[in-house]
């Protein structure tokens, strides 16, 4: 027989699973009937050039529409008292990480929509899809959109972005090579795909993935305050401050395009390869008795790095598209390895800070009183 305490808990989870439910279905209605509205008229191809009338197009902007509407919509219904007793600077950090999911939620549906639509049309070439037919394809894509991004809202964990990072740069840099200008791209670097008419899909998703890199410090941060407390801050921000440097540093690969400003778009991609290495090291030094397959993980991750970097130059055995293939798999490796030893040792609870202010002088001030 279950205790009151297991029945609260499993009648907790059933109302979340039958509002995700509910909220499947409304954003299935939603992409519906905009579809019915925006693809009104001639029958439309699957997908197509950008700018030319489709149907993925119209469809991806619906449904990071319904994605970011019901992930606040989500936030509000099940976090919105978590912050009431923080201070307002880590109120604000939790607003600021609110607002970058939202945003990365969008993009994630967009992407995940457009790529989807490139291969169904790849299958089905030739096919003009009518209003009704369009508007369907729209509804479900929506419907998977508003249900993943409204269970996200529910409870989102660390190692959750970082499996959203990995998942959406997967999809991204796969629509990129669907739809780049030069199919040879490989022989060179990836930076490639960011040129030409089609360079708007890899820039997009390494700017947009720098937000998450970001919005994951954040998050980490925040796991390893509720395992370490106020009297960590100090170590704790450095971390945070690293992962929001790796994040800008990887935005700005797709803000400045190779073939517009190179030296700037090489010293951003470089930086954010050190950028790693320095924030691997940091953090496995922040946490409290690193254990030894995390610290293993980490110094083998830094020795890769270098040796990848050795076997580009001056070993010449790959391309620059291969050195960063194999950067980006061993950090996410560690990555992943990283938030998971976190989350095993961090509480699963909310901690509001006892601290009011990060300013040191507000602190001094405090406890002279």
């Amino acid at each position: 027989m279950q205790s009151p305490e297991q029945a609260a808990s499993r009648a907790a989870a059933a109302r979340r699973e039958s509002r995700a439910t509910a909220a499947a279905w409304a954003a299935f209605g939603v992409g519906l009937a905009l579809g019915l509205i925006v693809l009104a008229g001639a029958p439309r191809p699957i997908s197509g050039d950008f700018g030319s009338p489709t149907v993925t197009h119209p469809a991806a902007g619906i449904a990071a529409i319904v994605a970011a509407s019901a992930f606040v919509l989500s936030t509000l219904l099940h976090r919105r008292r978590e912050t009431a007793p923080m201070p307002s600077w880590q109120r604000a950090v939790s607003h600021a990480s609110t607002a970058a999911l939202t945003l990365a939620l969008a993009a994630v549906s967009a992407i995940g929509v457009l790529t989807g639509g490139e291969i169904l049309a790849l299958g089905l070439q030739g096919l003009e899809a009518p209003a009704i037919g369009g508007a369907l394809l729209t509804g479900i894509a929506s419907a998977a959109a508003g249900w993943l991004a409204f269970q996200a809202g529910v409870e989102l964990r660390t190692h959750d972005l970082a499996a959203l990072l990995f998942c959406y740069l997967t999809i991204g840099v796969v629509f990129a090579m669907i739809t780049a200008a030069d199919p040879r791209w490989w022989e060179r670097h990836f930076s490639d795909l960011g040129t030409g008419e089609g360079g708007w899909a890899f820039n997009g998703t390494v700017i947009v993935a720098g937000l998450l890199v970001a919005t994951i410090g954040s998050y980490l941060g925040r796991d390893l305050h509720r395992w370490l407390g106020d009297a960590a801050l100090g170590r704790i921000a450095a971390v945070v401050v690293l992962f929001a440097l790796t994040g800008a540093c990887l935005a700005a690969v797709g803000l400045l395009p190779v073939t517009d400003a190179r030296l700037a778009h090489n010293v951003a991609a470089f930086g954010t390869l050190g950028l790693f290495g320095v924030t691997a090291v940091v953090v496995t030094l922040v946490m409290p008795g690193p254990p030894r397959a995390m610290l293993l993980t980490t110094v083998a991750a830094v020795v890769a790095l270098v040796v990848a970097l050795l076997l580009w130059r001056p070993f010449d055995v790959y391309s620059a598209a291969g050195l960063e293939a194999v950067a980006v798999g061993i950090l996410f490796v560690w990555m992943t390895a990283l938030v998971r030893t976190v989350a095993a040792g961090a509480p699963d609870g909310s901690r509001p800070s006892a601290q009011p202010s990060l300013l040191r002088g507000a602190n001094v001030v405090r406890s002279a009183a």
